[in-house]
């Protein structure tokens, strides 16, 4: 399942064929005749849309770093300002969306090269009440809200699984500018923040098999799920040694970017395989990251892939704020006031309920801590946002709904976890 709407239709418009058919004219006097290429997407509006995207993801991602705050959230906002409600630079085209497509994909390999399946292994338990109970408490909260507030029970659906994730990004790095991200709390944060993006990964399948259907069934989320789990099993089984090999072939070349080349392509052909399956492009992406994770040129596929995932990855975002209509954050206008307090709900519940997941962890730790730890949502949330839209199952007003709250929860993680952080750091 696509995490965005229906794939790129190439056509070629009468002045691109009668061009091709006057070059063709001038050119077959020398025995050539070339090839028409076929094209739906014109490349100077595409330009302009694609530098302006990538010009203002990294203005304003810098301007929300200064501010303390994720770069995701400057990139979503500037989606906003330059969409098609505000200023019209970052059209929903199909250009566009293949740009951002393609990013999430890298996004979620990038994330699965930090995975360190070992670690998480480490962490154990704890972590993985944790991740449970953070999943557990947001998704049933925002899907019992949703239902309350009179939306079908698909809506209510993808509403509650994008509650689900923890931004290990987010979280990651303020552990770090804290210097607490080897101590036990932040220990037991990243590895439940991991979990969370393993099976949020398996919940996200889920969702694109119900899109599908229209409906909500009991076998047919059993079927979802085990097929979700069974392609990363053996994505994984098969994977290692096959990725292992490849990284041995390409350590015998000599052209420049081979390394990031033969990686991203692995993690493209994955991506179609996951697909194929029945599961989503971005299971197989995440799954790729493990697989070379576990090679000897982890630290070299890192530092190749980030500047490709730093080109593409913002448009991602961008893409996402451009989908909302600043017209509906207006509360004075009657209409807009059920999806507005929709989000206000959505940002309680998801709040509550992860914070409530540090209380899983036992031991002499400050549970509070772990739990803010917990709440930001960041990439995934929007990433189910982003599917919800382009199935339909999340219409306008729900759709901003779940963007407000992954901003909001965002926004509040890192002063309270600078709030709440523990008095000693231990070693």
């Amino acid at each position: 399942m696509n995490s965005f709407p229906a794939r790129t239709h190439f056509r070629t418009t009468a002045l691109e064929k009668g061009s091709a058919q006057a070059y063709r004219g001038h050119s077959s006097s020398a025995g050539y005749d070339p090839p028409v290429t076929e094209h739906g997407i014109e490349l100077t509006p595409f330009l302009l849309a694609f530098a302006s995207a990538l010009l203002a993801a990294k203005i304003f991602g810098e301007l929300a770093e200064r501010l303390g705050q994720s770069a995701v959230l400057g990139e979503l906002l500037a989606g906003v300002l330059l969409g098609p409600s505000v200023l019209g630079l970052v059209p929903l085209t199909e250009g566009i969306h293949l740009v951002a497509e393609i990013g999430i994909i890298l996004l979620l390999f990038e994330v699965g090269l930090h995975t360190d399946l070992q670690e998480l292994i480490r962490v154990g338990g704890r972590a993985l009440t944790v991740a449970l109970i953070g999943m557990l408490l947001p998704f049933l909260g925002g899907f019992l809200l949703t239902r309350l507030l009179g939306y079908p029970a698909l809506t209510a659906t993808f509403v509650g699984a994008a509650l689900t994730a923890t931004s290990i990004g987010i979280t990651a790095r303020v552990l770090s500018e804290l210097k607490l991200l080897n101590t036990e709390e932040g220990q037991i944060i990243l590895g439940a923040a991991v979990v969370d993006d393993v099976l949020g990964l398996v919940v996200l399948a889920v969702v694109s098999r119900i899109a599908e259907t229209g409906s909500v069934a009991a076998g047919m989320v059993v079927r979802a799920t085990g097929l979700a789990v069974g392609f990363l099993l053996v994505a994984l089984a098969i994977g290692i040694p096959l990725g292992a090999r490849l990284i041995r072939i390409v350590g015998r070349a000599n052209v420049r970017g081979v390394l990031v080349a033969a990686s991203v392509a692995f993690a493209l052909l994955v991506a179609v395989a996951a697909e194929k399956a029945g599961s989503a492009e971005i299971v197989g992406a995440f799954a790729t990251g493990l697989v070379l994770a576990r090679t000897n040129r982890r630290h070299d596929i890192d530092v190749a892939v980030e500047p490709v995932v730093d080109i593409f990855a913002p448009v991602f975002f961008v893409y996402i704020g451009a989908q909302v209509d600043v017209s509906l954050l207006d509360p004075f206008q009657a209409a807009n006031r059920p999806p507005l307090l929709l989000a206000l709900g959505l940002t309680l519940v998801g709040f509550l309920g992860k914070f409530a997941a540090g209380w899983g962890a036992w031991g002499k730790v400050r549970r509070a801590f772990i739990g803010a730890g917990m709440v930001p949502r960041g990439e995934v949330g929007l990433i189910f946002a982003s599917l919800g839209r382009s199935t339909g199952a999340l219409r306008e007003g729900a759709f901003v709904a779940v963007v407000l709250a992954v901003f909001a929860t965002t926004f509040l993680a890192p002063p309270l976890l600078k709030l709440l952080r523990p008095g000693v750091a231990r070693a």
